[in-house]
């Protein structure tokens, strides 16, 4: 099959993150940050159900008890989907005021990951860092001083963990302990100044190689583990936000991407809208939940 791109029948975001795809039900879970709303489209019935939440959602995960789990400013809350109550299972009281939860994903053990970043978009400030959440709902700080966080993501096997300062263009690998959930060893995986944007969301296949999106680059670009660069996949759009492999074979990848509107600037056709690209050759991993 050749490369084939296409703009996702659901709806539009002003800001586009965070998808998760539930192999389970065959569903894609998708955020849009900035109207508050968590998004559920089912690709076989072509339906989209949503979700408003009492405060911008920065990452979400599965939970293996049933429903999810949602990283909000300083803390998590659980969702109930049947019902779309939203209630606090944990707070974040080790971020800096001025940080907020920004991208997660869940670890082999069941641990949510989660990035915080500053609130200050135009004068980030390093004040974020990456936590961790427990199945017993206990946070614990993994590493400081990040700017802007973004692409957490794991090697097949678990043992790598990366991760993006987007403010400095550069996205890490970590050595990640399953055992104690802990980092070590960080090193510069990519830099995306050449690539004309910044590291955004981001995935990782059965091969190993790292699916990121370049918010301001227009591209999505695939690294091997060794970080050199293995496939760039321009898009339509200037701005995406994110990947994550679904459909029944996880060799679809689908894109949020995010409407300029919100930066105050200039309309872009397709922006805000879920893309997904299909005819890569190749297939995701299913994404673990939250094991408390």
């Amino acid at each position: 099959m050749s490369l084939k791109i296409s703009r996702v029948d659901t709806s539009r975001c002003l800001i586009g993150e965070g998808p998760v795809w539930d192999a389970s039900a065959q569903a894609l879970y998708f955020l849009d940050i900035a109207q508050k709303r968590v998004h559920r489209f089912d690709p076989r019935e072509g339906v989209t159900r949503s979700w408003y939440t009492p405060a911008p959602v920065g990452a979400m995960a599965l939970r293996e008890a049933g429903g999810a789990v949602l990283a909000m400013g300083d803390s998590i809350c659980s969702i109930d989907f049947d019902s779309g109550s939203v209630g606090p299972i944990a707070k974040g009281h080790a971020q800096h005021p001025q940080a907020t939860f920004n991208d997660g994903k869940v670890d082999k053990r069941g641990r949510f990951i989660i990035g915080s970043c500053c609130t200050d978009l135009l004068s980030p400030q390093p004040v974020g860092g990456v936590f961790s959440l427990g199945p017993g709902h206990e946070i614990a700080c993994l590493q400081r001083e990040i700017c802007f966080s973004n692409s957490p993501c794991f090697s097949p096997d678990g043992r790598i963990f990366y991760f993006s300062d987007s403010a400095l263009y550069a996205c890490y690998a970590y050595d990640y302990d399953n055992d104690s959930g802990t980092l070590s060893n960080k090193r510069l995986f990519a830099d995306t100044r050449a690539l004309g944007g910044m590291p955004d969301g981001a995935t990782v296949d059965s091969d190993g190689l790292v699916w990121m999106a370049i918010f301001r680059g227009g591209k999505v670009v695939a690294f091997r583990p060794d970080g050199r660069i293995e496939r760039v996949v321009e898009m339509p759009v200037r701005l995406p936000g994110s990947t994550m492999f679904g459909g029944a074979r996880l060799d679809q990848l689908f894109v949020p991407t995010i409407d300029p509107a919100f930066f105050n600037e200039p309309a872009e056709e397709g922006a805000g809208y879920l893309y997904v690209i299909e005819g890569l050759g190749a297939r995701g991993l299913p994404e673990p939940r939250y094991a408390g």
